[in-house]
């Protein structure tokens, strides 16, 4: 991954210029569609499922962004259904969305939905989701592995403060088909790898849940649970729907709160487990700046402007340098559960329910 600076990350601005952004060769009409054209903005979310995220701040965010903008929009969510999403992205096309901002469900999927689109003149931006050999003119996301490198310092943070020798970790990763997963799982490597070759760390069972589906995840965190005659003493979850998964196993055997988790995306179930002591930490992205990033950049393309993002994503299947707008993300424990809060990203009243409300003026929310 080749960063360059992240001006559009500090301060929202991309420089507009008259070259392609970052060795973007398409023609200008691919990078903006016909400047004639009233922009309208078509967004796919993936599901609602995975996470929490992608309906209570994502479209949230990004339609905000496009009506404070006066630009039409449309988005929809394909419910982790193939088939629905690439109806949807017929139906956009059709409509004369200017500009398709996708999440994929899966890298065949998005490449034939951007392959598409880029052949009906209609610019394209991956946002969260880079998809693999796909014709994207531009990325919008998080520094992927650095959500991966915090979510392992947060486990051995965690797995120190407990005392724990010689801990057995298990892996809870995201889905097989998501390139995300892929790069979280490269940067809580980069962690913990060094550990369980020094012998101060145990590998535990290590596997993908497929879709990021919580259900499957239980499902799977129980069988490891047995396979190991109950010795787990860290699980590197890769979010925070996978982690309440395996705290609601550790739940059935006593053992919430005694085991580490980690998760991702700060979602009120994650942010309550981390206040009740059953979850050690997750990361989190400010999608209301992801959001914003996306908005102003689907806008300018759609008026055919061209930006400079000074940064780039290597695609590692075409080796394409896509154009890419990287966020930096954050870790948060019980201490700053309050950030989050006062970020306006979480609702103090969802968050501080029934037993939380306790919990929540403990740790400072207010």
């Amino acid at each position: 991954m080749r960063k360059g600076f992240l001006t559009f990350a500090a301060v929202g601005l991309l420089a507009t210029g008259s070259m392609a952004a970052c060795g973007d060769d398409s023609s200008s009409n691919e990078a903006g569609g016909d400047t004639a054209k009233k922009p309208k903005i078509g967004v796919i979310l993936p599901d609602s499922k995975s996470s929490a995220r992608w309906e209570t701040a994502d479209r949230r965010f990004l339609k905000a962004a496009f009506d404070a903008a006066g630009v039409e929009s449309d988005i929809q969510n394909a419910q982790n259904d193939k088939n629905a999403f690439q109806t949807i992205a017929d139906q956009m096309i059709t409509s004369g969305v200017t500009t398709l901002m996708i999440v994929n469900l899966d890298s065949g999927t998005g490449k034939a939905v951007l392959d598409k689109a880029k052949s009906q003149g209609v610019a394209t931006i991956d946002y969260d989701r880079l998809t693999l050999g796909g014709s994207a003119q531009y990325y919008v996301s998080f520094d992927n592995e650095a959500v991966g490198k915090l979510q392992g310092e947060g486990l051995v943070k965690c797995l120190t403060e407990k005392g724990v020798k010689n801990p057995t970790v298990a892996y809870l990763n995201g889905s097989p088909t998501d390139n995300n997963a892929t790069l979280f799982k490269n940067g809580y490597d980069s962690v913990l790898k060094p550990k369980f070759e020094s012998k101060e760390y145990t590998k535990g069972p290590d596997q993908s849940v497929p879709d990021w589906d919580p259900a499957q995840a239980a499902t799977i965190f129980e069988q490891m649970l047995t396979q190991t005659g109950g010795k787990i003493d860290g699980v590197l979850s890769a979010n925070d729907g996978l982690g309440n998964a395996a705290i609601s196993v550790l739940k059935k055997n006593k053992l919430n709160g005694k085991v580490p988790v980690t998760g991702q995306d700060a979602d009120v179930t994650g942010l309550q487990n981390i206040l009740a002591g059953d979850q050690c930490m997750t990361v989190y992205k400010a999608v209301k700046k992801e959001a914003d990033a996306a908005a102003e950049l689907a806008i300018a393309v759609a008026k055919g402007e061209r930006k400079e993002t000074g940064q780039t994503v290597k695609d590692p299947e075409s080796g394409r340098d896509v154009p890419s707008v990287l966020l930096e993300p954050k870790a948060i424990d019980k201490a700053t559960v309050k950030d989050v809060v006062a970020d306006g990203y979480v609702d103090k009243a969802k968050l501080c329910t029934g037993a939380y409300a306790a919990l929540c003026t403990a740790n400072g929310i207010s």
